[in-house]
């Protein structure tokens, strides 16, 4: 039976590894030898002999490599997801970028509330208008969509239906009195207006009181000029009369618009979701010591698991006067617990360098530093 051997050395070559993320980096080149070396003495070479080749190794190494920045970007996506979201496709990965936060999801959010008070929001807001008819107090507004093309429905937002202002009705007794106002009261716009010298001279809160007296009035002693929509029926009061041709204007959006859960690119690709970040493979060069150890632990953890692959077709060797069994098993059990022992310390560490966990140390530092200087005594100063 020939199984191929470690031969106890190696020399790397760019396409060795199955994808080639690395093999230009130089100090990958350096340390995938440095690694075939390392995991096979871990393995036991030369006191055993390691049922694999050189590329073997490699793959290993570069599968260790692409799971750390895995690992690494993953996390780095799901600590700021919120600031990449809404940002075009095209901007440079992020791999060596300082991340800063913004609060464009935050006004999105917002934004969609503010809409219902008309003053934000991505809700187009349309405009129109019903001829009021004598002696015709109910209009059906799903009638006038329909005639007006709109499917889907519409919900309104604003009608322009109110009383004219109480200060049209407004009586001075002492305007014309020769005081000279009224000429004053033109160059500001309120010539049309009856009290032009309570606008100079009297304080603004008597006229609040007149002003609110006499809607008060209106709404004891006279129709209410109110609505109320029911069930899409628009029904005004008090009853329209004749005297010519009336429109009651108002204001609505498409129900189409509301229910559009998606945000208008206009074109572009955004980032939408945790897929379409741009983080690229990790540098190799640029990963310190304590990622690169991490590396070259997980993979041996991934030699352990090839090679009990590959002594699980050989399950067992004859010899001589008898067979030797390998510990196939053994060595994939081993390499399950060590690959997974590997992700869950390195996702804890991520943990405790997230920015949440960061700032509540801060905050504790912080704490710490003042109840010390509470026992540290105060100096009194002479001058």
């Amino acid at each position: 039976m020939n199984i191929p051997i470690w031969p106890g050395s190696s020399s790397f070559f760019p396409g060795d590894t199955p994808f080639g993320f690395y093999d230009n980096d130089y100090q990958f080149q350096q340390d995938a030898d440095k690694f075939a070396k390392f995991a096979s003495q871990r393995l036991g070479y030369p006191l055993v002999e390691i049922e694999l080749q050189d590329i073997n190794f490699y793959t290993a190494l570069e599968e260790a490599v692409t799971t750390y920045g895995n690992e690494l970007y993953a996390y780095q996506v799901a600590e700021n997801l919120l600031s990449f979201q809404g940002a075009s496709t095209t901007i440079e990965p992020g791999n060596n970028e300082l991340v800063q936060e913004n609060l464009a999801a935050v006004v999105r959010l917002s934004s969609q509330y503010g809409e219902e008070a008309g003053v934000g929001g991505s809700i187009t807001y349309y405009t129109g208008s019903i001829t009021l008819l004598p002696g015709v107090q109910n209009y059906d507004l799903k009638s006038w969509a329909i005639s007006q093309n709109i499917s889907g429905g519409i919900e309104m937002k604003r009608v322009f239906y109110e009383a004219p202002p109480a200060i049209t009705r407004y009586f001075d007794p002492y305007a014309g009195t020769g005081t000279g106002m009224m000429q004053m009261m033109d160059a500001f716009g309120w010539g049309s207006y009856s009290p032009a010298i309570n606008f100079m001279l009297m304080p603004i809160s008597y006229d609040m009181q007149k002003i609110q007296a006499i809607e008060l009035n209106d709404q004891i002693r006279k129709s209410q000029y109110t609505f109320e929509l029911v069930n899409n029926v628009l029904r005004i009061f008090p009853i329209p009369t004749g005297g010519g041709i009336h429109e009651l204007h108002f204001e609505y959006i498409l129900l189409t618009d509301r229910n559009q859960p998606y945000v208008d690119r206009n074109g572009q690709s955004i980032i939408t979701n945790a897929s379409n970040v741009p983080y690229e493979n990790p540098t190799y060069n640029a990963i310190n010591s304590i990622g690169r150890q991490w590396i070259f632990e997980y993979g041996l953890g991934i030699v352990k698991e090839i090679l009990g692959y590959v002594r699980g077709k050989y399950s067992t060797i004859p010899i001589p006067g008898s067979e030797v069994t390998l510990n196939q098993g053994d060595l994939i059990t081993a390499a399950t617990n060590e690959k997974t022992a590997l992700i869950e310390r390195l996702r804890s560490y991520f943990d405790t360098t997230s920015r949440k966990t960061l700032l509540a140390n801060k905050a504790e530092e912080a704490q710490s530093q003042m109840s010390i200087l509470t026992d540290v005594p105060m100096t009194i100063f002479i001058g």
